[in-house]
């Protein structure tokens, strides 16, 4: 297996065990969305919560090429229907339907990912990077430590 073939599928199985992280998230809340940018260009993070005795969830997706939301406060509390996690493919790879016509393809553009999260308000963000991060619940935090 070539390197190229060996980084194209470690890209799409990272997207894989975040959709397989994200999947118990539909009974969580978008706690906020919030962007910014970086040097690799921009970035947003969508905080989710389900309550005291659950992890946080931090997501991040950076160098993006597709934001969809509805104005950030519009989504705070916002209860999760669905949460998917897409991997899309460089070219001649297709795309599934309802993403394409999201962004012009070309043969330059890397593979993405497409976070689309469902519910009275959504998110959809195509990028080249996601990193999904687990914090401890707030009833393990408050545990004391041992010894």
């Amino acid at each position: 297996m070539t390197d190229a073939v060996e980084a194209e599928d470690a890209f799409k199985n990272r997207c894989l065990r975040a959709a397989r992280m994200l999947a118990p998230c539909v009974s969580y809340f978008v706690e906020r969305v919030s962007f910014g940018a970086m040097n690799e260009g921009d970035c947003v993070d969508v905080f989710l919560r389900e309550s005291p005795h659950k992890p946080d969830i931090v997501i991040s997706l950076t160098c993006l090429h597709h934001v969809e939301t509805e104005d950030s406060t519009a989504s705070q509390g916002s209860f999760i229907d669905e949460i998917l996690v897409e991997h899309l493919p460089r070219l001649p790879h297709p795309w599934p339907d309802d993403a394409i016509g999201l962004i012009d393809r070309s043969f330059e553009l890397p593979e993405l990912v497409r976070l689309r999260i469902v519910g009275p308000s959504e998110v959809d963000v195509v990028a080249s990077c996601l990193t999904v991060y687990t914090a401890m619940s707030d009833d393990e935090a408050s545990l004391p430590l041992p010894g």
